[in-house]
């Protein structure tokens, strides 16, 4: 018996779950101007990149080529392409000589759909994941 849409599933599964992981980082981190050693260091926000996984065993028919086996993980990026928040406080310690404070380029807004979206597609492996075991203990009744 074959498996695979499980396993395509479960690794779907791992990827959203690291996503929401990420995410929940960007959010704790929305006010962090400091790294973990103490030193003047911005949060910058991180992002998830994904790639298919494909393997080579040919698909119906006999036509060769690729057949999907799952998504992973491929790093988890800084954005540097969203440039850091200012704002004006000559009272904060990490200000600089103009007083003004770099603050990470999280927005809270664009998070919130982050989570939101990987949440329904975590919801959707899992129905993906049940009707895949509803047909499997069906096929096993006959």
């Amino acid at each position: 018996m074959n498996f695979e849409a499980l396993n395509i599933s479960a690794s779907a599964l791992n990827a959203q779950r690291i996503k929401m992981d990420t995410v929940a980082s960007n959010i704790a981190n929305i006010n962090t101007t400091r790294g973990p050693d103490g030193e003047v260091g911005v949060y910058r926000r991180k992002d998830v990149v994904f790639s298919s996984v494909y393997n080579d065993t040919p698909g119906n028919g006999g036509d060769p080529g690729f057949i999907s086996s799952g998504v992973k993980v491929l790093e988890i990026a800084e954005d540097t392409k969203t440039p850091l928040k200012k704002l004006y406080n000559p009272s904060h310690p990490d200000a600089n000589d103009e007083g003004y404070v770099e603050l990470p380029n999280v927005n809270i807004v664009n998070e919130m759909v982050s989570m939101i979206t990987a949440s329904r597609a975590y919801e959707a492996n899992v129905t993906a994941i049940n009707a895949t075991k509803s047909m499997i203990s069906s096929a096993m009744k006959i």
